[in-house]
């Protein structure tokens, strides 16, 4: 693959029956990726340019960490490791993970493997299938879901950052059928149907309009396709919701975290139906915590000192829930 090269991706979309989004590729890299919008891209780019060629000998998708191993006999040299870690480096901060390339373990801030095994066993089988990742960051849960045998996995998310990210490590994961676009959930083509399951974790609650973004989610889901709807909640009855009055685990995109039961309640709402909970969970310092990698403010700067139990605002822990349903 070529960096920075979506013309493979566009003849995919095509092929897979949605010439709508194809069509929409070009624009899509041209307004995510401006150089003018965002004037760290030059520099992400130098830092991809200056990482090494590696002999890749094989590359694993279905360990928590996703790795790519060198040849045993050329291996990576130290003065190879030293440069790919700086370039590397060069790319932080870098939140969803871990990779292991060639012997330099990239400790994200989130051990999204935590996530994935929450949920790889209890979802519709993803063998073959078109899927789609909302706000997927770097791509870790897209390589996941193409080593679960999924035959299409396009990514999407807006920060160039993260879409960097993704290039740097596609260097050498070289998975020709796992993609990340630089845009956001709403930029899609209308009425798309085109996925066969559509994963949304982290993203409703920072919607200001949760209903919006489900309306969106099923839109772009082939009928009888599953939804992966991964977020915030509280505990309470239906109809209970916490609408944060300013920030929230000192995030200020925080705009409504609500009960399981009013989220299922939601889903109805939106004419989703097989709704199930699969997991409820709170946040664990061992799933999120600040790294060399990752060396800002995390969780454990986000929660009361004098109780973990609640946020620095004095809220509820951040407490996620996985559910799914069907189109």
């Amino acid at each position: 693959m070529n960096l920075y090269d979506y013309a493979p991706l566009i003849k995919l979309l095509d092929q897979h029956s949605m010439p709508a989004l194809a069509a929409m590729v070009d624009d899509m890299v041209k307004s995510g990726l401006d150089v003018e919008r965002h004037g760290d891209i030059p520099r992400w780019q130098e830092a991809i340019a200056s990482l090494p060629s590696l002999d890749v000998d094989s590359v694993e998708l279905n360990h928590d960490t996703i790795t790519v191993k060198t040849a045993v006999k050329s291996g990576a040299s130290d003065s190879q490791q030293h440069r790919l870690r700086s370039a590397l480096m060069g790319l932080h901060p870098w939140r969803k993970g871990p990779f292991e390339l060639a012997g330099v373990v990239i400790d994200t801030e989130w051990r999204s493997d935590f996530k994935w095994q929450r949920l790889a066993k209890k979802i519709k089988p993803l063998m073959g299938k078109r899927v789609l990742d909302v706000g997927c960051g770097s791509g870790y849960h897209c390589w996941r879901m193409a080593g679960a045998g999924a035959e299409l996995v396009v990514g999407i998310d807006p920060t160039p950052l993260f879409v960097m990210q993704y290039w740097a490590l596609q260097k050498y994961i070289q998975q020709s059928n796992v993609w990340v676009l630089p845009t956001r959930m709403e930029s899609l083509p209308p009425k798309l149907a085109g996925f066969d399951s559509v994963f949304s974790m982290g993203i409703l609650y920072h919607r200001r309009s949760p209903f919006d973004h489900l309306l969106e989610l099923r839109d772009v889901l082939a009928k009888g396709g599953q939804l992966i709807l991964e977020t915030l909640v509280i505990d309470g009855p239906e109809g209970q919701v916490l609408v944060p009055e300013g920030r929230y685990s000192n995030m200020g995109n925080v705009w409504f975290i609500p009960s399981v039961l009013t989220l299922c309640q939601w889903l109805k709402k939106m004419k989703f139906s097989e709704i199930e909970v699969l997991d409820v969970s709170t946040t664990s310092f061992k799933e999120q915590r600040a790294t060399q990698w990752m060396n800002f403010h995390s969780l454990i700067d986000f929660l009361d000192p004098t109780d973990v139990t609640k946020t620095v605002e004095g809220y509820p822990a951040p407490q996620r829930a996985i559910v799914v349903a069907t189109v």
